[in-house]
């Protein structure tokens, strides 16, 4: 639940949103609206901590800011995001520092690509897939050798990279969508950038976009969730699940061991059967 997610957590915290349709069923209608799904993912093992990392998913009926914030009201550090802009009252506390994704960023330049080639968004794409390459070679590391080796690396490529953007979109329409794609980079740049600064923090929140993945393609299977209590047990299973999944157990060998001891278990003892916890036991010889 939050609380043990919360006691849990540490910076980075990525989170994104998606959404999830319920099915509301009154005798005279059947009817369809969409909630939320928003989720929060804590795992620092590319940064050389081996701290568990888990996965939180929250459900909401809406999109409305103060979801995110109710949720974070007790969390100080750095929030690796998209651009929703219901974060911003977050970051404004002071508390909540905004670290912005790059794979977002570069998703503008790919579509565009896809949709209608020309010479600028492959040249976008490139010096991107260039930030990229930097971290593959140091996935892993300490944050201090991150940081040091993107200082030496990756900054004078973001630098050259936002000279860039700025000289193509004065050759630009504002009203182009090559300039849109320039604009979401040069209006995030500060948030874009801070991983260079802080080698505990990713390129990207791709790490919520993978535990997305079950969500996604589920919700084309089953559908629907028919009231919002089905929903919050969705997001239950799902933060179990993910996290198991996180923390290299099987989920249903997870499940059987939870449930063949949880009528038994203190409920002030809960943390012991956290996925993390639980995985220790696993994979301990018979």
């Amino acid at each position: 639940n939050k609380e043990i997610y919360n006691r849990h957590r540490a910076t980075p915290n990525p989170a994104e949103s998606v959404t999830f349709p319920k099915l509301a069923v009154t005798f005279a209608e059947i009817r369809t609206r969409t909630g939320r799904l928003w989720v929060y993912v804590r795992d620092d093992r590319a940064s050389a901590d081996m701290t568990p990392p888990a996965v939180w998913f929250a459900y909401t009926p809406d999109r409305k800011g103060i979801h995110p914030r109710q949720h974070l009201e007790s969390f100080n550090g750095t929030l690796q995001a998209d651009a929703y802009g219901g974060y911003q009252a977050i970051y404004e506390t002071g508390r909540v520092t905004e670290a912005a994704c790059w794979a977002h960023a570069r998703r503008q330049f790919y579509e565009l690509h896809a949709a209608r080639p020309n010479a600028l968004n492959p040249e976008a794409l490139e010096r991107i897939g260039a930030l990229y390459r930097i971290e593959e070679t140091i996935r892993g590391k300490p944050p201090d050798q991150r940081r040091a080796h993107r200082q030496e690396h990756a900054r004078p490529l973001l630098d050259q990279f936002h000279a860039w953007l700025t000289t193509t979109l004065e050759t630009l329409s504002r009203k182009s969508d090559t300039s849109r794609a320039i604009l979401y980079a040069l209006n995030r740049w500060e948030a874009l950038t801070r991983y260079c600064d802080d080698g505990q923090l990713e390129i990207d929140n791709l790490p919520v976009e993978r535990a997305l993945r079950g969500v996604a393609i589920g919700r084309r299977n089953y559908l629907f969730a028919a009231a919002d209590s089905g929903d919050e047990r969705a997001a239950a299973i799902y933060s179990l699940i993910g996290t198991a999944k996180l923390n290299g157990i099987d989920p249903e060998a997870y499940l059987r061991f939870v449930l063949a001891r949880i009528a038994d278990h203190a409920i002030n003892r809960i943390d012991e059967l956290t996925p993390w916890v639980v995985a220790n036991q696993l994979r301990s010889p018979a």
